[in-house]
């Protein structure tokens, strides 16, 4: 999955709005790429609750790693602005599709309910590590084991396999990816087309 994650303008410094936004839309992409995925290996995630369901863990999942990213650059008040605005924007985008979808909550609801979600998920999971090589062991169980539990219960064990071995670290590395691109901490690719001078 390709993603855009370099700034069009580099060098202009960029708000934890700004970078929080961007980051929502590379783990919204990040999320259902990983349920595409699934799906090919089998796994039965119809149109609907089952769907919203997987793309929320993820999306909850992908949110404690790009706070847990930010924490890294130590600044304190820069990670809780990041970190609210990247669980509010990646709200809005599920509320927008799943509202949309089904029909069966308010935009507002969705998002208060996956908002509640990041909360939860996050006092279970703070004890969990996320490094620069990605989430440890637990922080893959805890999500396959969410995942799991919206699956066909003939899928379930095999599922949290998949998540822990596959899904989880692709996802985490197209996360860490983005991040370092937003962060503009790692190398902008060359454009294409662009040719040595020789000069």
């Amino acid at each position: 999955m390709r993603i855009k994650n370099h700034w069009f303008r580099p060098g202009r410094t960029k708000s934890p709005q700004e970078i929080a936004g961007a980051a929502a839309f590379i783990a919204w992409r990040t999320a259902q790429d990983a349920l595409k995925t699934m799906r090919s290996a089998h796994y039965e995630l119809p149109p609907g609750r089952e769907y919203f369901a997987f793309v929320t863990e993820f999306l909850v999942f992908l949110t404690l790693g790009a706070d847990r990213l930010a924490y890294r650059r130590g600044d304190d008040a820069w990670r809780v602005a990041f970190t609210t605005a990247v669980a509010n924007r990646a709200g809005e985008i599920l509320a927008e599709n799943e509202a949309d979808l089904l029909g069966a909550a308010t935009s507002a609801d969705v998002k208060a309910r996956f908002i509640a979600r990041v909360n939860e998920a996050a006092a279970e999971c703070a004890e969990f590590d996320w490094t620069e090589e990605g989430p440890d062991y637990g922080f893959l169980r805890y999500l396959g084991q969410r995942i799991a539990e919206n699956m066909q219960p003939q899928e379930r064990t095999w599922a949290i396999s998949q998540v822990i071995e596959v899904q989880a670290p692709d996802a985490a590395a197209h996360l860490h990816r983005g991040m370092a691109g937003l962060l503009e901490e790692a190398p902008r690719p060359r454009e294409r087309g662009a040719r040595a001078t020789g000069e």
